[in-house]
């Protein structure tokens, strides 16, 4: 199979879809691999490391669109590259389909099969495509966080651990998954008092157990969750319904009873955010200011820190990668119910439910899709 990975072009992304030692794993299974020029960029790995990798360098996104039967990328297809997908080729990739229904469109009329990382699933219903990326969205959000209240910042001027003789700074964690477990790691090891909500009394249990008296667990109510927003110097939105629109948890309401400079960090926009004033902002113009508040909802945390991050979710997806190369996305799917629930949309059809439900879809199941579609 010819597969391609292209220059990322969202604001401020640096992450690339193969690294050159995937790309070598590829091309032993007699893959042809395209990479755009400087892709790589990013993470340090040059045009020469994907040569010696046993890749092909190509000099533009569109020979790669229009050559390739597997695009693998990091964010969802910009609009630009959205025009170059046709109904032959697969995508993988992060996509968020649910808040964002320009993208899901333009997918739909393209025809291209697209299977999404943060779909795919695991064993007890985990989610090991996202996780490497909510684990360092999680820990970044806690340092874009402290970053935001200094001063320069527009923040009060609190540092989250305090000094002796000073109280630390109050952070509440909305969410007890991988992005609020590995916030509130980050939020503990400073210093900061950290509460933790969570609806799941499995999940509260477990983070009781880890952290012990270092942080403090709530059940995640109207009347709780109101009471700690408004006593936060930060508040970390960590909140995941897997393919759907983030429910709004913290209302422009809540604003109000909150300090002057106090910060929300959104890690949930990409399904929308889970904070009602929250919109998408970039690297380069990160925060925005309501109501005395600052929010920082950047919807690619993890570009930032891009040669970890690249590692991380390139060690997730090879092996996804590498079963869709060799046996085609029907048979990988047809063999890999996990894989299957990546798929989004296929030939003009959305197949996600939740995605299907928000946007207001009619949804084709993956079952039926593979039934359609396989080989006679």
């Amino acid at each position: 199979m010819r597969i391609g990975t292209v220059r990322e072009i969202k604001n401020h992304e640096y992450r690339v879809g193969l690294t050159p030692e995937s790309v070598r794993e590829l091309a032993s299974h007699g893959h042809e691999v395209w990479v755009e020029s400087g892709a790589g960029a990013g993470i340090g790995a040059t045009d020469a490391n994907y040569r010696a990798a046993g890749g092909t360098i190509r000099e533009s996104a569109a020979e790669i669109f229009a050559a390739c039967e597997l695009i693998v990328k990091v964010k969802e297809p910009q609009p630009a590259e959205r025009a170059l997908l046709r109904a032959d080729q697969v995508l993988f990739t992060y996509l968020h389909l649910a808040p964002d229904p320009e993208q899901t469109a333009d997918l739909v009329r393209s025809g291209v099969t697209a299977i999404a990382y943060e779909t795919v699933t695991g064993p007890g219903n985990a989610l090991p495509l996202l996780k490497p990326m909510s684990q360092v969205a999680g820990r970044m959000a806690v340092q874009a966080g402290a970053t935001a209240l200094q001063k320069e910042h527009g923040g009060r001027g609190v540092l989250l651990g305090g000094v002796p003789g000073v109280a630390p700074g109050k952070v509440a964690v909305i969410g007890g998954g991988v992005v609020g477990f590995n916030a509130a790691q980050v939020a503990v090891g400073m210093g900061a008092d950290v509460t933790i909500l969570d609806r799941d009394p499995e999940v509260l249990e477990r983070l009781g157990v880890h952290f012990e008296s270092r942080a403090k667990t709530r059940f995640s109510n109207r009347a709780n969750l109101a009471e700690c927003v408004a006593e936060a110097d930060l508040v970390i939105g960590a909140v995941l319904v897997p393919g759907a629109a983030a429910p709004r948890l913290v209302t422009r309401d809540m604003l109000k009873t909150m300090n002057a400079g106090a910060v929300l960090v959104d890690v949930a926009i990409d399904q929308g955010g889970c904070f009602e004033t929250s919109h998408p902002t970039t690297h380069s113009d990160p925060t925005f200011v309501v109501d005395g508040v600052v929010h920082y909802c950047v919807a690619n945390m993890p570009g930032a820190v891009a040669r970890t991050s690249t590692y991380a979710l390139n060690n997730v997806t090879l092996p996804h990668t590498l079963k869709i190369a060799d046996l085609g996305w029907r048979a990988a799917l047809a063999a890999n119910p996990h894989l299957a629930a990546g798929l989004n949309v296929h030939a003009g059809q959305v197949t996600y439910e939740a995605v299907a439900r928000e946007l207001r879809y009619p949804v084709v199941s993956v079952a039926d899709v593979l039934a359609r579609t396989a080989p006679a």
